[in-house]
């Protein structure tokens, strides 16, 4: 089906028939496939059962859909890395909507990206992407702030950009991050990339694998940012340094904590707990005999060498996985699935589940067996406010969805 016709696959409402459904009795417990990566520490199943899952095609036709958004009244935004911005609307209905992608930058991984609704959305129709923009001196990836009307027909640009020079590797695109998520002071949080430059993550002059923490309305630092006291005002936006490519942002419900989700290189897919103001140890900038200036992409991905740099919660070790978004599953229905952080999984297929402890401490780790070997790439994992899991696809050539996960 193309991209722009009827990409409406399934919906409550919408009286047709899904595409996909996937309805297991009982409870289940996580398998590891065999054609996946072998990950060390990953168990067979869980410690605790598991409700089985039913999987629901909300989408198809979708071409690299990156992020996804649930609006209070229920409709479903989603944007596509090469641009646009499609709506699902409660009853089923699907809209392109009408929106400026004149400048877009999108090469290799760089794009339309991260997507986030503001929290307070249902009066103010405000929404954030982060997204690489074509400028006249060259191109650079940008916080761009959108409104959209009631009738979800048009996307207007209202501060283009909330944030700007945010370096993008305009030969590749590689590492251009960029997930934006809401901290639970209100501050928009924006991962970074490091544009696969190595000295950008130990630069605090630079906002390339940052962590960058902003005020949603104005674009500058949010109050208690750690280096608010700096001269550089490119530094006092940064809350952590030291990544490579950060694709998740998640918070710990109940908690207030914020998880962050990199990919790392032939090793070291990370997921870290944030910490104002701290090294997360990445420093490809040079082997130690080699050029000054160079990436060397064989270093650690959290380097010992550098004091205080902080430690992994969780890391695949090698090979890795390619993680990228995450998001906790909150609430009873989810049974044993309960708290647990999923990440999307992008070297194989699937999601990976990591149970912490209440200090965030991993305890275990297994694949979501409803989702393995069944969808291809996932690139978004994101819990509704609904109490659904709602995921995208990430294997291009227009075979790409959205899909809703709830317990059977």
């Amino acid at each position: 089906m193309p991209p722009t016709a009827g990409r409406l696959a399934a919906g409550p409402c919408a009286g047709a028939v899904l595409v996909a459904l996937v309805l297991l009795a009982g409870c289940s417990a996580a398998q590891v496939d065999d054609g996946a990566p072998d990950i060390p520490g990953v168990v067979a199943s869980p410690s605790v059962a598991v409700p089985a899952l039913r999987v629901e095609t909300v989408l198809d036709g979708l071409d690299h859909p990156w992020d996804v958004a649930l609006a209070p009244e229920g409709t479903l935004l989603v944007d596509e890395r090469g641009g646009g911005f499609t709506a699902v609307l409660p009853d089923g209905t699907t809209r392109a909507l009408d929106a400026d992608s004149s400048d877009l930058f999108a090469d290799g991984e760089t794009g339309l990206m991260g997507l986030v609704l503001d929290p307070a959305f249902a009066g103010n129709r405000r929404f954030y992407t982060c997204q690489g923009v074509e400028e006249d001196d060259g191109a650079e990836i940008q916080v761009i702030a959108w409104t959209v009307d009631a009738g979800w027909t048009t996307a207007t640009r209202v501060d283009d950009p909330l944030l700007g020079d945010i370096p993008v590797n305009e030969r590749t695109g590689r590492h251009g991050g960029c997930r934006v998520r809401f901290d639970p002071s209100g501050a928009l949080l924006v991962g970074t990339g490091d544009n696969a430059v190595g000295s950008n993550a130990q630069d605090l002059s630079t906002l390339a694998g940052k962590v960058l923490r902003i005020d949603a309305a104005t674009g500058g630092p949010a109050p208690g940012n750690p280096f608010a006291g700096s001269a550089d005002p490119r530094t006092r936006l940064v809350l952590s340094y030291g990544h490579r490519n950060v694709q998740g942002i998640a918070v710990r419900p109940g908690t207030g904590e914020v998880y962050t989700v990199e990919q790392g290189t032939r090793r070291d897919d990370e997921v870290n707990r944030s910490v104002p103001g701290a090294n997360y140890g990445y420093d490809p900038d040079g082997a130690p005999d080699g050029p000054a200036g160079a990436y060397d992409e064989s270093v650690p991905m959290t380097d010992p060498g550098i004091p205080g740099a902080v430690t992994a919660v969780w890391s695949s070790g090698a090979p890795t996985i390619a993680t990228s978004g995450g998001d906790f599953l909150s609430g009873p229905q989810w049974g044993g699935y309960d708290g647990v952080l999923l990440l999307g999984v992008q070297k194989g297929t699937g999601v990976l589940a990591l149970r912490l402890d209440e200090e965030g401490e991993l305890v275990e780790q297994f694949r979501v067996p409803e989702l393995e070997d069944a969808y291809g790439r996932v690139r978004t994992p994101l819990l509704g406010a609904d109490g659904a899991l709602y995921l995208t696809t990430d294997n291009g050539d227009g075979d790409d969805r959205l899909l809703r996960v709830v317990p059977a």
